[in-house]
């Protein structure tokens, strides 16, 4: 099938849109550029970023340095309690780090955003 590409005339069609796989982006991309995040909201998901990656370095960093004998058996190898929480940690870090990459993109758009209406038309 042979779908040419067009602009979808509202918002409603970007959603229906079919997709073409010539196209270089899918159709989920317009729904990304649509969207637009508050500064607050913004600062609370770069803060929130911020905040999951120093939580989970620490945790991540008294996790390896464990002496109660929870994360190291007493031959010194890694028990299941470590792997877990290293898994958590790891998943947390991954989340964390998008979550606060969407904040700053947030941010980043809207100060692209305010500098283009400050510019004379």
């Amino acid at each position: 099938m042979n779908v040419p590409a067009v602009e979808p005339p509202d918002e409603m069609a970007t959603v229906l849109r079919v997709f073409d796989p010539r196209e270089v982006r899918p159709p989920c991309v317009f729904i990304l550029e649509s969207m637009k995040l508050s500064r607050p909201i913004s600062w609370f998901l770069l803060a929130f970023g911020v905040w999951s990656w120093a939580i989970w370095f620490t945790f991540v960093k008294n996790l390896w340095k464990d002496s109660s004998g929870l994360a190291f058996d007493d031959a010194g190898d890694p028990t299941a309690y470590f792997w877990v929480h290293l898994l958590l940690a790891i998943t947390s870090f991954l989340l964390g780090t998008g979550i606060g990459v969407i904040g700053f993109r947030g941010l980043r758009a809207l100060r692209h955003e305010d500098a283009a209406e400050k510019q004379p038309h």
